[in-house]
């Protein structure tokens, strides 16, 4: 398959999945390395392919983002609050999108999550911790930004409110 083929169905096969796609599934479909992926990936957001990378893999951006979303601030400062935080988000049906944080020189950080199940709470705090990652929050004090979608408002308002109740949300 050439170069321009594999570009294609890389991109097809973005459009229509439900779920993050890893660099290595698609070095393993296309028969080259994740090396040559990741320079795909480039090509494609260069002409114009809105594409994230998240810790389970590759997104078309946009397609996430359907639903009801909120940004809350709260602070955690232990990994085992981080599990209870985001084991709250998605044992209510929510999905915790991103994580941000100010810095006080050089501005904001952001990091897709896309944290739906509680398997992908488990896989994510599992690979902070055997890449020694710490989280983004301990930059500031524990305070960060979450972007969270739930599939209604009433949902929404469920999430925030057992999160405020734990401490989670500061006002």
């Amino acid at each position: 398959m050439n170069t321009v083929d594999r570009r294609k169905k890389l991109i097809d096969h973005l459009i229509k999945s439900n779920e993050p796609t890893k660099g290595s599934r698609f070095a393993e479909l296309f028969n080259v390395s994740r090396q040559v992926i990741v320079q795909d990936i480039a090509v494609l957001r260069a002409e114009g392919y809105e594409i994230t990378a998240t810790p389970q893999g590759y997104i078309i951006t946009g397609k996430e983002l359907e639903g009801f979303i909120e940004e809350i601030v709260s602070r955690h400062e232990s990994n085992e609050e981080i599990m209870e935080e985001l084991n709250i988000v998605v044992d209510n049906g929510g999905e915790v999108i991103d994580v941000t944080v100010d810095h006080p020189f050089y501005g904001e950080f952001n990091g897709k999550l896309m944290i739906k199940s509680r398997l992908d709470v488990k896989n994510f705090l599992s690979q902070m911790e055997e890449s020694n990652a710490e989280p983004l929050s301990r930059m500031n004090d524990g305070i960060h930004l979450h972007k969270i979608k739930a599939p209604s408002r009433e949902i929404l308002d469920e999430i925030k409110r057992q999160l405020k109740e734990k401490g989670f949300i500061v006002e």
